[in-house]
């Protein structure tokens, strides 16, 4: 059923690093969710996998003294969603982990996996880049540290080169003020669907009078790949929210967008949840971060 040329089982870092210097065509898996469908569908074959399950330091969340928080890759989307870090200070993580699949999937599917993917759709990838998360990516003899934005490349195509693994997700500490996050999927169902649109925001508030001090926007699938909405985060950055601006917002998310049509929606369908589902993911955001109801 699998055609599974060789196996590898590192029990650390190093261990996988030398594997994979020695044999750059292996494919690292953690949850095999989408790896192994495709195995099952002949869509690969001959393959070398190597698995990372057993690497205890690819897992778990950790907030440093800064206020960074770090994500271990191999952190399954359930141990992503009970962790108290994320829980109380990451939220819209949570939303996206257990709006990934249904309980099945978020046992055994990574958050490192869904980024590494590629996938415009992938829950956890809109999420990540309203938060500014960037990656870090080791080989044997060296490490960079990329941007998310600059790690999509185009459909399915990542900064990942031979050699490399990712093995570290880094949020940023947050800028001082009151802050909110919100995350929104519209899929066809409410579960085990794929995202038509996914849709998260930032609100940092000033603590005084609450202007909105720095505001961030992000899409899935509105695009070839995840993107932020430069247009509309410029346009609330320094504001007071009003209604009027807000809908100003959700239409000029619509200068960073490329929807196309495909058989879940057409591209004119898109359009309108960008505008829409912007606006609505950053009210949610400005509301958490203690702002007034419109």
């Amino acid at each position: 059923m699998y055609d599974v040329e060789k196996l590898y089982q590192p029990q650390s870092i190093e261990e996988a690093l030398k594997i994979l210097s020695e044999d750059s065509d292996a494919w690292i898996i953690a949850g095999g969710t989408d790896v192994m469908i495709k195995m099952r569908h002949k869509k690969m074959r001959h393959v070398r996998l190597m698995s990372i399950r057993q690497i205890g330091t690819l897992k778990g969340v950790e907030k440093l003294e800064d206020g960074t928080v770090t994500i271990g890759p191999a952190t399954t989307f359930t141990e992503l969603a009970a962790e108290p870090i994320i829980v109380k200070e990451l939220p819209m993580l949570k939303t996206a982990a257990l709006s990934m699949g249904g309980p099945q999937i978020q046992n055994m599917a990574t958050i490192g996996g869904n980024v590494c993917n590629g996938a415009t759709s992938a829950d956890s990838a809109s999420s990540l880049f309203a938060l500014d998360a960037a990656l870090v990516l080791e080989c044997q003899d060296d490490s960079r540290v990329v941007p998310i934005e600059e790690f999509y490349l185009g459909p399915g195509r990542t900064d990942i080169k031979p050699g490399e693994m990712l093995t570290k997700i880094i949020i940023p500490p947050r800028k001082e003020g009151l802050f909110g996050c919100a995350y929104i999927k519209f899929a066809t169902r409410k579960a085990m669907d794929i995202a038509i649109l996914g849709a998260a925001a930032t609100c940092v508030l000033d603590k005084e009078d609450k202007h909105i001090e720095r505001a961030t926007i992000a899409l899935g699938v509105a695009a070839p790949t995840p993107v932020r909405c430069i247009e509309a985060e410029k346009l609330l950055n320094g504001q007071k929210l009003t209604k009027e601006l807000l809908e100003q917002a959700g239409r000029a998310a619509l200068a960073s967008a490329n929807p196309r049509s495909s058989w879940r929606a057409s591209k004119e369908y898109r359009e309108c949840l960008i505008e829409e589902l912007s606006a609505r993911a950053f009210y949610k955001a400005f509301l958490e971060a203690g702002g007034h109801e419109l």
